[in-house]
């Protein structure tokens, strides 16, 4: 560590660099940091001096990482990532009441808050917060105690729970079917105005894989509306604009609220069931015990009063 010491001078060089490699912009770095953009670029300038290596390919306006910036950049990068993690971890457990759940803004949307009643009546002394994100992220990386997946239920590091069961099938509002009628049968609802789901980044089954496994022939003309974002097919079907596929665990209670109508009585199951996951390498704190408990014990516990 003497010796570390002696080639990062200040541990503030470090948040610089990573920073304005991170961005490749020593102006985006110190708007980051609130400072000036001297000041990142001095403090880089005495990182190369003390390491005896150029960092940085500079531009007119433009930086770039060099060979070696880039081999140092990552391990700073995943350097800083264990100090966050292991900063917020220890924080966190001056506020055990908080209790991060890491899920899809759908889910957040349309299971978790429904049923927060529940979980204020049975718990009002936990803070749940929740993370949403377009992808699913590692909560024994990321530090979080409890994460919801789409699965097998394996996970490596993690242990889990079933939450629900994945059946789907076509939803649309009562306004759409009012105006256009409701389909026979699923030959006629490939004639309709569907909506699609466009997961960039999670695996999601789509019209197509639902037709397949209605034994039907169809194909994708790129037409209809198509949102990346499942939250916003729910809302675009609630607003009438044509028919989408329905997560029955998050649109159960739309249907059973008249939202929504059911346009077939067969769903499909694709494989991938709905987990809560939790890191293994130590135990959950009590009050994530109860939130994982109410979890996987809520399917059918609703705030009614929403509706």
């Amino acid at each position: 560590m003497r010796k570390l010491k002696s080639l990062i001078q200040s541990p503030a060089s470090l948040f610089s660099f990573e920073a304005a490699g991170r961005h490749l912009s020593f102006a985006r770095a110190a708007e980051e940091l609130n400072v000036s953009q001297a000041a990142i670029s001095y403090a880089i300038k005495q990182l190369e001096s003390a390491l005896n290596v150029q960092l940085f390919y500079r531009g007119h306006r433009s930086v770039e990482l060099t060979n070696a910036g880039k081999r140092f950049h990552n391990d700073v990068t995943m350097g800083l990532g264990h100090i966050h993690r292991s900063a917020e971890e220890l924080s966190r457990s001056d506020s055990e009441g908080s209790i991060t759940l890491s899920c899809s803004t759908a889910f957040a949307n349309y299971w978790i808050v429904p049923r927060l009643g529940t979980l204020r009546a049975k718990n009002p002394e936990i803070d749940l917060r929740l993370q949403t994100t377009d992808k699913d992220i590692d909560p024994a990386i990321e530090g979080i105690p409890l994460g919801i997946r789409r699965g097998t239920g394996d996970w490596p590091g993690h242990d889990a729970i079933q939450i629900a069961n994945e059946e789907v099938y076509p939803v649309a509002s009562p306004r759409y079917l009012a105006e256009n009628g409701r389909p026979k049968d699923a030959v006629e609802l490939a004639e309709r105005r569907l909506i699609y789901l466009e997961e960039p980044y999670r695996d999601r089954p789509n019209w197509n894989t639902w037709f397949q496994a209605k034994g039907l022939v169809w194909k994708d003309y790129g037409e209809g509306l198509r949102l990346n974002d499942y939250a916003l097919v729910i809302q675009a079907a609630l607003a009438g604009g044509g028919i989408a596929l329905g997560w029955w665990h998050l649109v159960d209670h739309l249907v059973e609220h008249g939202l929504l109508v059911k346009l077939d009585d067969e769903p499909v199951h694709f494989g991938g069931d709905f987990w809560v996951l939790w890191p293994n390498h130590k135990p959950l704190s009590p009050q994530a015990e109860r939130v994982r408990d109410w979890l996987t014990s809520s399917q059918n516990s609703l705030d009614n009063g929403l509706y």
